[in-house]
């Protein structure tokens, strides 16, 4: 009866390994017990080497690194025992099965023989089947010690293979922030009394936050700042194509500052079906107004820091982008008197979180303006991710990413907190 599930015996060993005749090195002072084993051992189809001296031995050890050592406890020169521990010591490919052999039945010399690296202590007079069957059992050690050093090989090639592709990736990584990052065409620029600067940090190579302004007429400058759900490649492919199109959309001077942000909503809706949204705030400054009109969608409050030092936080909230059908989203109209600034920052500021698993929040937002009131522009954007870094003990779970509108003319700003609004502990 033919039983499917059953291999033939002569399957289950690797090809060509029962073809090879493994190396085996005798060591042995008595000339007649050596040629004896040495013929046994030929019978069974081993390649022997037959020495007397343990110094010899040694020194093949080292040259032909055989597969399985046999030597007598009496040898010339070096014993068994110290034969046995130098090659232990030494650095081989493959491993060595190594049995000493001695008279009697000494516990001693057994003990001696296990501590020194031996596999097997055999006593003399040794029989040809118990021989056989203790060549046996080291054959199957020396086969499941091939088997493991192929096995390594094939994870040493792979990981290599591992290690290329994921050098490409970083490669390719950086290119794309390269060009993630040069989508913000300036940092900073002066539209007369006005100051905008921005700031962009990924938590990866690449992120899902972008910033940007750019300049609609001579009266006008449009603001976006928006957070793409999720962050790396496929969040970075989003805001590549979101920031063209909100850039093509804002030139249209009559659409509304919310019709803007619907007709994004529209099309995010209406394109390829994915689970990404996203939050944003969209500004448009009038210049000679003074006056800033935006939608908040989903994004977190903008604040404004006025010339007295005072901080407000505006915005409606609002429905994130590219979430529900036929969202309608709310302007609001703020001025900007000289010496005013408007700080819009994605949830990667306000949702660090610090050492006891507390968040910075609208309030540590409110204490790192206060505590950098004197500065502007770039030296306050940096010292405030500087800030909520040490706040979040280094860690950067999100992308982080902020816009600042400084309207310049105008009286200094304070430079201290009132005693009432000292910062959340882990704010600097």
């Amino acid at each position: 009866m033919k039983l499917p599930n059953r291999v033939p015996s002569t399957s289950l060993r690797t090809p060509g390994r029962d073809s090879r005749r493994r190396l085996v090195l005798l060591a042995d002072g008595d000339h007649v017990q050596r040629r004896q084993l040495s013929g046994r051992l030929k019978r069974s189809g081993y390649r022997v080497l037959e020495v007397a001296d343990g110094a010899v031995a040694l020194e093949i050890c080292c040259e032909r690194a055989p597969d399985l050592i046999l030597a007598d406890l009496m040898l010339e020169r070096l014993s068994g025992l110290d034969l046995c521990r130098a090659h232990r010591a030494l650095r081989r490919q493959g491993y060595g099965y190594f049995i000493l052999l001695g008279p009697g039945s000494n516990r001693i010399d057994v003990a001696e023989a296990l501590q020194a690296g031996a596999d097997e202590f055999l006593t003399r007079p040794v029989s040809d089947a118990e021989l056989l069957a203790r060549i046996a059992a080291a054959e199957r050690v020396l086969d499941m010690h091939d088997d493991l050093t192929a096995a390594n090989r094939e994870l040493k090639s792979a990981l290599e293979q591992l290690s290329q592709t994921q050098e490409q990736m970083n490669a390719d990584l950086r290119a794309a922030r390269r060009l993630q990052q040069a989508m913000i065409r300036e940092h900073q620029r002066r539209f007369g009394a006005f100051r905008i600067t921005l700031l962009m940090r990924p938590a990866g190579m690449i992120g899902g936050d972008f910033v940007g302004f750019h300049q609609l007429d001579d009266n006008a400058v449009g603001i976006h700042a928006v957070d793409v759900s999720g962050h790396g490649v496929a969040a970075a492919l989003l805001t590549a194509r979101l920031a063209a199109q909100i850039e093509a959309m804002t030139h249209d001077l009559r659409a509304s500052v919310s019709g803007l942000v619907t007709t994004l909503n529209d099309m995010m809706l209406d394109g390829p079906q994915t689970d990404a949204y996203l939050t944003m705030v969209y500004a448009r400054l009038d210049l000679a107004r003074q006056r800033v009109q935006l939608v908040q969608a989903g994004h977190p409050h903008p604040v404004i820091q006025r010339a007295d030092g005072s901080i407000e936080q505006i915005g409606n909230g609002g429905l994130p982008v590219g979430v529900v059908a036929g969202a309608r989203y709310d302007e609001l109209e703020v001025a900007l008197s000289p010496g005013d600034r408007m700080l819009i920052v994605s949830d990667g500021i306000t949702d660090a979180v610090g050492p006891r698993g507390e968040m910075l929040g609208s309030d540590g937002l409110r204490a790192i303006l206060r505590l950098n009131a004197p500065l502007s522009g770039n030296a306050l954007l940096e010292s405030m991710s500087w800030s909520v870094s040490s706040f979040a003990s280094g860690d950067r779970a999100d992308d982080r990413s902020a816009v600042l509108i400084e309207h310049l003319p105008g009286a200094a700003l304070s430079p201290h907190p009132s005693a009432g609004d000292a910062p959340p502990e882990g704010v600097t």
